[in-house]
């Protein structure tokens, strides 16, 4: 299954300038999400951070991350009208500088689930190319 962003808002409640999601090249609904951002270099963020060399912040990697397996639990319905809250991340690390102009792949998969308590934790990984960036655990719960 693969969505385009008219397709992703109808699923999350993020928007632009937060709206971390461009695409969503595979899913498979309650298993496994792949996504795609791109880094706009006309982003506000890399005027600060940093101006002579400018690079993504982790928090920005991690949300991308975290707004991608948010698809991956909403995208089946189970949870409507329901609010996916970040509420950990854990084995966080970043293993290359992401820049403005690249196009991130981030590949999510649900590692456990509190069904009872609507609470999911996914590793993902994200990547420039074939280049690992970041990879990380991301805890969501459904409210």
């Amino acid at each position: 299954m693969k969505l385009d962003k008219e397709d992703i808002k109808k699923i999350l409640p993020h928007r632009d300038p937060m709206l971390l999601v461009d695409t969503v090249e595979e899913l498979t609904p309650g298993k496994h999400i792949i996504t795609t951002f791109y880094v706009d270099p006309g982003r506000e963020i890399f005027r600060g951070h940093f101006p002579d060399e400018p690079v993504l912040p982790g928090v920005y990697t991690v949300e991308c991350m975290a707004q991608a397996a948010d698809v991956l639990l909403m995208a089946d319905g189970q949870f409507p009208g329901k609010l996916p809250l970040f509420i950990g991340i854990n084995n966080v690390r970043f293993l290359s500088k992401i820049r403005p102009g690249d196009t991130l792949r981030i590949e999510a998969k649900i590692k456990e689930a509190k069904i009872e308590k609507a609470i999911f934790t996914c590793s993902a990984e994200s990547y420039v190319g074939d280049t690992l960036a970041a990879t990380g655990d991301v805890t969501l719960a459904m409210r």
